[in-house]
């Protein structure tokens, strides 16, 4: 996977973790930000742990 496709993930990871906090009710931007990072950390994970195509 190249490096603008992994790229691209991450960011749809934390837009889409931070509109579902949104959208379920967050407090205030940053609790849903929050929750976006949370989102961006696990895609990063997943991207460390998950065997790559060669």
């Amino acid at each position: 996977m190249s490096g603008a496709v992994q790229f691209a993930l991450l960011v749809a990871a934390f837009v889409a973790g931070t509109l579902l906090a949104e959208l379920f009710g967050a407090t205030n931007l940053g609790t849903a930000l929050t929750f976006g990072t949370i989102a961006l950390l696990a895609t990063v994970l997943a991207f460390m742990l998950l065997p790559r195509d060669r």
